[in-house]
C-alpha cells in the first residue's frame, strides 16, 4: 500500500513542486497525490472542496462578478530513473517538474493564500486538480467532468498551468490519429513472387509522408505550425513469410482553423486510396485572445502571446465558450525527457504574476 501523503502549503512554490514530484503519479496512478491535494485543500474554510474519482474541485463562492478556472493535471509519463528529485543550482529535476506540478505548485499557492484571506480575488476562482491527461481522452478526468457536470467548469476564463515558459500561450493545436493499412498476400520468402509484400506496399504511404509540406496557419494573430508524421509502423508475421498486412499509425497535429471533421477530410485526401481508420482525436481551441479578461491576463505579463504548439485542455474550455490560455513556469521542450527540469527562479516570477493578476482583475 502506498504510504499516506502530506502536502505543506505553507511551502514556496518551488519546494512544493518538489513534494510533488516525489510523490509518484504516472497516469493511472494518481490517488495519492489526489488524497493529498484534496486534504491540503480541506483545511480552509472559504474552499469549498469535492472529489470525482481522482479529479479534487474547490472553489470560492465570494460574489465576485466573474469566475477564473486555475486548472492543471495530475499525472505525469512514466518515470525514467528520474525520481526523486534534486536540485542542481537553479534546476530542480525529476518526472513532471516542467510538466506539470511545477504548474500544480501555483495552483495549490493561490488556493492556500485565498483560503486563508492573504489574497483577495478580484473574481470567484475554480480550482481543476485531475487524472489521466497524459494518455488517450476517453480516461481524462477533466473530460469526464466536462461531460457530467459541465456547470463546474463555467467561468469568464480558464488558465491551464501547463509549461509555456511562463509566457502565454493561446489556444492548442488539434490532434488526430489514424491507422492505414496496406494489404498484401501471404507466401513463402523462399517464393516471394507468389506472394505481394504489403510491407513494401506501404512504401508510397512512407513517400507521402516523407513529401509533406506542413502548414502555418495564422489565428487570431498567432501562427501554428502543422505537422504530419508517422508514429508507428507494424507488419511481419514470421521470419519465412512474406507478409499480407502493414499498419502505419500516423498523427496529425491540426491548427485551431479546423475542426476535427476537417482534420480527418485532409488526412482521407493525403492517404486518397488507402484505407484509413481514425483511432482518437481531439478538437484544437482557438486562442481566445478577444476576451477582456484574457487580453487583461495578457497585459499583466507585460509579453505578446504565442501559439500553443501541442494539444492540452484548453480545448475542453472551448469547446464549452469558455476563453481558456495556457501558462506555466516549465519549458514544454522539457516536458517527457529523461533530464526533465524546472528553473527555480522562473517558479518563483511565476507565481508572482499569477497572484497579481488573480488581486487586481480586469
Amino acid at each position: 500500500m502506498t504510504a499516506a501523503v502530506s502536502l505543506d502549503l505553507s511551502a514556496s512554490a518551488a519546494q512544493l513542486t518538489a513534494q510533488l514530484v516525489d510523490t509518484e503519479s504516472v497516469s493511472g496512478n494518481e490517488a495519492a497525490l489526489a488524497d493529498a491535494v484534496e486534504a491540503a485543500l480541506r483545511g480552509y474554510e472559504r474552499l469549498s472542496v469535492q472529489r470525482d474519482g481522482n479529479v479534487v474541485i474547490a472553489r470560492t463562492e465570494l460574489g465576485r462578478p466573474m469566475r477564473v478556472v486555475l486548472a492543471g493535471h495530475l499525472d505525469t509519463v512514466p518515470i525514467a530513473g528520474n525520481l526523486p528529485s534534486r536540485v542542481a543550482g537553479d534546476r530542480l529535476y525529476g518526472c513532471g517538474t516542467s510538466d506539470m506540478k511545477a504548474g500544480l505548485a501555483l495552483q495549490l499557492r493561490a488556493a492556500a493564500l485565498v483560503g486563508e484571506g492573504r489574497v483577495d480575488p478580484a473574481a470567484d476562482l475554480t480550482w481543476f486538480f485531475y487524472d489521466c491527461e497524459e494518455v488517450e481522452a476517453s480516461r481524462n478526468g477533466l473530460n469526464r467532468v466536462a461531460a457530467s457536470s459541465p456547470e463546474l467548469l463555467s467561468a469568464d476564463l480558464a488558465i491551464l498551468l501547463e509549461p509555456t515558459n511562463g509566457r502565454v500561450e493561446g489556444g492548442c493545436q488539434g490532434t488526430i490519429r489514424a491507422v492505414i493499412t496496406v494489404t498484401g498476400r501471404r507466401a513463402h520468402s523462399a517464393r516471394s513472387w507468389l506472394g505481394d509484400n504489403a510491407i513494401h506496399g506501404a512504401a508510397p504511404v512512407l513517400e507521402l509522408l516523407a513529401g509533406y509540406s506542413a502548414a502555418e496557419v495564422e489565428v487570431e494573430g498567432l501562427t501554428y505550425r502543422e505537422g504530419l508524421n508517422a508514429v508507428y509502423i507494424g507488419g511481419g508475421v514470421a521470419g519465412n513469410v512474406i507478409p499480407d498486412s502493414c499498419t502505419i499509425t500516423v498523427n496529425y497535429r491540426f491548427a485551431p482553423d479546423k475542426s476535427e471533421a476537417d482534420a480527418e477530410a485532409h488526412l482521407r485526401a493525403v492517404f486518397a486510396g488507402f484505407v484509413l481508420e481514425v483511432v482518437d482525436s481531439a478538437p484544437a481551441a482557438r486562442p481566445g485572445l478577444d476576451q477582456p479578461l484574457a487580453q487583461s491576463f495578457v497585459a499583466a505579463l507585460g509579453q505578446p502571446a504565442e501559439a500553443k504548439l501541442g494539444w492540452t485542455d484548453v480545448a475542453r474550455f472551448s469547446a464549452l465558450g469558455i476563453p481558456a490560455l495556457n501558462f506555466g513556469p516549465g519549458d514544454p521542450n522539457l516536458a517527457h525527457t529523461v533530464d526533465e527540469w524546472v528553473s527555480l527562479r522562473a517558479i518563483e516570477s511565476a507565481e508572482v504574476a499569477l497572484l497579481a493578476f488573480l488581486s487586481s482583475g480586469a
